[in-house]
């Protein structure tokens, strides 16, 4: 099928907004984050004036008279805006996905400018995800604001991911090679990029909760960070969640390569590279999954491990398929 460059032209438009949209929900996300300390100790100072004001004397309600309405703290207004750049954002990104498919007439994950430009939405699409989830539950431990904290630095590797991928991964819409063209990249690279995007968002929830963690130990450390990030539980929650829900995920994509292995290869495994790598990440988040319901494993040990498989998820994706040779070479550089 030849391409439609047309097609392939507004979805290469698509992706650079997107890029710039995040740019912008990032800031906005870091800029609620370095005033929401503040606010919230003007809010609580005003409130405790109110209290001590009101403690001697009754109200008399005036009849006719409204009360006004209580502004939204300036930081909240600035996470909002974030969320909803992060979110226009993705419907933005994903327009780019969709049109770099139908220009091609294929899945658009053929190579390694498409495959970081998908992860990049998986962990966003995650984001949101939680997000959403925090606003429809009351938990006393962190709120909708607090967790917003999280939003800056996840969209950091986000925004880095998507330039390296527009700039030294790019690579012309295309038909795909003759190796990829099977029904097995719908299955395999599917479940693949869904687990890489929502291990990153894993992986910064992590980071963040040992930067939080040596804060709550001594608040001298990493005052100015850790002060503002949710609680350490809330942290550990989240990163445990994604992992736990995204590993049966993975564990079907390295499955599912072994089958599509064995009807193009002949064999199931050979220590390939990549399939070495993906069983390494594998490994490892089972370790961590074990270590988190081990007494004594909980907490920074277990985070450390977490960290450990984001590491090892960065290797594979750019090392490997870069860098070394194997059967897995379809970077498209």
């Amino acid at each position: 099928m030849p391409v439609n460059q047309t097609l392939s032209t507004y979805s290469d438009m698509a992706y650079a907004t997107s890029v710039v949209v995040y740019i912008l929900a990032m800031l906005l996300y870091f800029a609620e984050f370095s005033r929401g300390r503040a606010g919230t100790v003007a809010r609580s100072r005003e409130a405790a004036l109110v209290g001590a004001g009101d403690s001697g004397a009754t109200s008399t309600p005036v009849v006719g008279h409204l009360p006004a309405p209580e502004k939204r703290p300036f930081s909240e207004r600035l996470g909002g805006m974030a969320v909803a750049m992060t979110s226009l954002g993705a419907v933005i990104h994903f327009a780019s996905l969709l049109l770099r498919g139908l220009a091609t007439g294929r899945v658009p994950w053929g190579n390694m400018y498409e495959f970081g430009s998908a992860i990049s939405l998986a962990a966003v699409v995650a984001w949101l995800v939680v997000l959403f989830r925090q606003t429809r539950t009351a938990r006393r431990d962190t709120t909708s604001s607090q967790l917003r904290g999280l939003g800056g630095f996840l969209m950091l590797p986000v925004v880095l991911l998507l330039f390296l991928s527009g700039t030294i991964l790019y690579a012309q819409a295309a038909p795909l090679i003759p190796a990829l063209q099977s029904y097995w990249i719908v299955i395999h690279v599917a479940a693949a990029i869904i687990s890489s995007g929502v291990f990153v968002f894993g992986g910064v929830a992590s980071l963040l909760y040992l930067v939080r963690c040596r804060y709550e130990n001594n608040p001298l450390k990493m005052t100015k960070v850790g002060s503002r990030l949710p609680t350490s539980q809330a942290l550990d929650r989240v990163a445990y969640r994604a992992t736990v829900i995204i590993f049966p995920v993975w564990t079907f994509a390295i499955v599912a390569g072994a089958i599509w292995a064995e009807a193009a290869w002949g064999r199931f495994w050979g220590w390939d590279p990549k399939e070495t790598c993906s069983f390494v990440a594998w490994v490892v988040y089972a370790a961590y999954l074990h270590a988190r319901a081990t007494a004594g494993w909980r907490g920074v040990r277990a985070a450390w491990i977490n960290v450990l498989g984001l590491a090892v998820m960065i290797f594979n994706l750019f090392f490997v398929n870069i860098v070394v040779a194997g059967l897995h070479s379809y970077a498209g550089l």
